[in-house]
């Protein structure tokens, strides 16, 4: 008999859960649905997580370690602050597009029902990004590349806006709007944008 180690286990059974939510107006996910697509029993889930909440939770902290992973690493790559706003804006996008279940978790969408705690904490994930969308863009500033005395924080809520758009479109799209269609283009008129915030401060 093939015994999945308590690490994989728990993989696992988040994997089957980011598939579940990936089914575009899926119905609410419930613990017996989960163990019968894992092939475990109700009991053995709860031997891995305390709560359906506990689970969810288990997607939002891989969503997080994996987009600052790559964040970390654009801050770390590249020096110039406008190209490292563009690379986060162009990764929350791409992450959207690879992981659809985890979409709906972000837009707030899989959380509906579930746990008040969890929206909360998609809340504090994405107050972490517009934090570091708002210092590669004061790094902007120092460069140049931005108006001196530019309302970074302006224009970083500005950007995480229009990713949320996105993200809204391609899930009530049944994920058929990609975000990334028309990166090129989308993120000329964002630059554009960004100067506009900046000449309004000025």
């Amino acid at each position: 008999m093939n015994m999945a180690k308590p690490g994989e286990r728990r993989l696992q059974i988040l994997q089957v859960l980011a598939q579940m939510l990936e089914t575009p107006q899926a119905e609410k996910i419930t613990t017996a649905g989960l163990a019968a697509r894992v092939a475990v029993s109700e009991a053995a889930l709860y031997r891995h997580f305390a709560s359906k909440a506990q689970m969810y939770e288990g997607l939002i902290e891989f969503i997080e370690q994996t987009l600052f992973g790559f964040i970390n690493r654009i801050a770390g790559e590249e020096s110039d602050g406008l190209q490292q706003a563009r690379g986060i804006v162009q990764l929350l996008l791409g992450f959207a597009e690879k992981n659809r279940g985890m979409t709906r978790v972000l837009i707030g969408e899989a959380l509906v029902n579930e746990n008040a705690r969890l929206q909360a904490r998609v809340n504090q994930l994405l107050d972490r990004v517009e934090a570091s969308l708002k210092q590669s863009l004061r790094i902007a500033v120092s460069q140049g590349t931005l108006a001196a005395g530019a309302d970074t924080a302006a224009s970083a809520n500005l950007l995480l806006a229009w990713v949320q758009g996105r993200w809204q479109q391609f899930v009530k799209s049944g994920f058929q709007r990609l975000p990334l269609a028309q990166w090129d283009s989308d993120w000329t008129m964002l630059a554009r944008a960004l100067q506009a915030v900046d000449r309004a401060a000025g």
